[in-house]
Formats: structure tokens, C-alpha cells, sequence
């Protein structure tokens, strides 16, 4: 989505958690609503997203790339899909998972691990609490094994010329228990490879 035009029709809390998601990504956003949450309206005092304070119109559409309808009136969501299948526009209707293009996973990003959770649009809540419930279990411990482990994979890939070879090593690293590699550190794991390479 980076760099990516897309609009949110509608301007309460949905079509705010929506903005702020494809923000996340690098998006450019505009919010297209004659009323929004004083989030969205801070964000385009602030220059971090357009605000057009008026009612949906067609050509609102027109440099989007994915658009999301997220207001209340099924009016205005059904113009916007009308309209997005007409232009070619990826379109999510929120709490409508047969008229959208795409769905939109719960996200968990914690460093380089990210983790989506999905109910297929059948119940957005309960993708809420299953991520709560995941998002206990990866703790910083997973942050710093894939960062260590990405470090060692480099390392392998600069020391060890045969594919086959690194793949297996990287196999029985991977094997290990996450708390034995975060305790060793790159340090300690470098260590581990030398002794495991000669």
C-alpha cells in the first residue's frame, strides 16, 4: 500500500481505524465524510492525511487505488461499491464480506513479525480476541529471534556457498527452543555455527 491513493468514505470510528491502519503502510489517505472523530480531524490538521468535509461523490474515486465504505448509510456504501466495480477500484465494504474486494485481517506487528487473523469477515470481534489472545503469547523474546536469526541467516549466506548445506543448518537453528536463542544472543549463536561447521 505504500504510496498507494486510497480513500475512506465515512468518518467515525470504523473509517478511523481504517485511516490509521493504511497509514501504517505508507498509504496516502484521504477520508472523504461531512463529520469525523477528532482523531482524523487532528491527522489532517497535522498534513498526515487529506480531509474532504463533505458527502461522498464519484469522482472521489478517481486516482484510488482501494477504496473502504464505512459509513452508516447503506445508500452511501452501495453508491461507493457502484462505483468502485465501475472504475476498476478494489473496494472493502465494511460488515459486508460479499460485496468486498478484499477483506482486512486483524494485524499484529511486533518488529519483524507480523501476524494477520481473520474470520473471513464473519465476525470481526472475534478476530479481535483471538489477536488479543496471540498477542500475549509473542512477546519481545520472538522480536529478538528474528532479528537474531535473520542476522545468522545472513551470516550463513556471506560463509556457506552450498544451498543445501545452509538450508539444513538453518533447519536445526530453527529447531531450537525460541528462549535458547534469545539467551545465546548472535553472539552465542555464531558460536553454536562454528562449532556445528568445523
Amino acid at each position: 500500500m505504500s504510496g498507494k491513493e486510497c480513500l475512506v468514505v465515512g468518518g467515525g470510528s470504523v473509517a478511523e481505524r481504517k485511516a490509521l491502519m493504511l497509514l501504517k503502510f505508507n498509504a496516502s489517505v484521504t477520508v472523504v465524510s461531512p463529520k469525523v472523530t477528532k482523531r482524523l480531524s487532528d491527522l489532517a490538521n497535522r498534513g498526515v492525511l487529506r480531509l474532504l468535509l463533505r458527502r461522498y461523490r464519484a469522482g472521489d474515486l478517481d486516482n484510488a487505488a482501494v477504496v473502504f465504505a464505512c459509513t452508516d448509510d447503506r445508500g452511501t456504501n452501495g453508491a461507493v461499491r457502484e462505483d468502485a466495480v465501475k472504475k476498476g477500484v478494489l473496494i472493502n465494504v465494511v460488515d459486508k464480506p460479499k460485496e468486498c474486494d478484499f477483506i482486512v485481517p486483524s494485524i499484529i506487528r511486533k518488529g519483524d513479525v507480523t501476524i494477520a487473523i481473520s474470520t473471513s469477515g464473519v465476525l470481526p470481534m472475534a478476530s479481535k480476541k483471538i489477536r488479543q489472545a496471540i498477542e500475549k503469547t509473542v512477546t519481545k523474546d520472538y522480536v529478538a529471534y528474528t532479528r537474531i536469526i535473520g542476522a545468522l541467516r545472513r551470516h550463513l549466506m556471506d560463509t556457506v556457498p552450498d544451498p543445501s548445506r545452509r538450508k539444513a543448518i538453518m533447519k536445526g537453528i530453527a529447531s531450537m527452543e525460541v528462549g535458547d536463542v534469545v539467551r545465546r544472543g548472535l553472539k552465542g549463536m555464531k558460536k553454536v555455527l562454528g562449532e556445528g561447521l568445523s
